[in-house]
């Protein structure tokens, strides 16, 4: 399952807002399930950020987020997001075979 939360962040608050990503990523990384996870700010409209989490299935995720230091960390950045849908099933996932000239494989 694939989490994207996008969040509109000004600029003067870039900074408390990515040690809290890191303070939700922290209580997130040890939950059962949670497979990778990214923050990104955009290139070209630096206050556009995103949250991408992979997750093993919905029921991991669903589990995590009832999880109370979850939700007293990383509920309260969530819930910042902006109003969009953000819950993905994983319907093709391709990898970088590093042997094969930085062609992707599909696994």
């Amino acid at each position: 399952m694939l989490v994207v939360t996008r969040y509109r962040v000004p600029e003067d608050a870039a900074e408390t807002f990515a040690a809290d990503a890191e303070s939700a990523m922290t209580v997130l990384a040890a939950r059962e399930g949670l497979i990778d996870a990214w923050l990104g700010r955009n290139t070209d409209d630096t206050e556009l950020w995103t949250l991408t989490l992979l997750w093993r299935n919905p029921r991991a995720y669903r589990r995590a987020l009832s999880d109370f230091d979850v939700k007293v960390t990383a509920v309260p950045l969530l819930s910042r997001a902006l109003d969009e849908p953000s819950a993905y099933v994983v319907v093709g996932r391709w990898t970088a075979d590093p042997g094969a000239g930085g062609s992707l494989e599909r696994s």
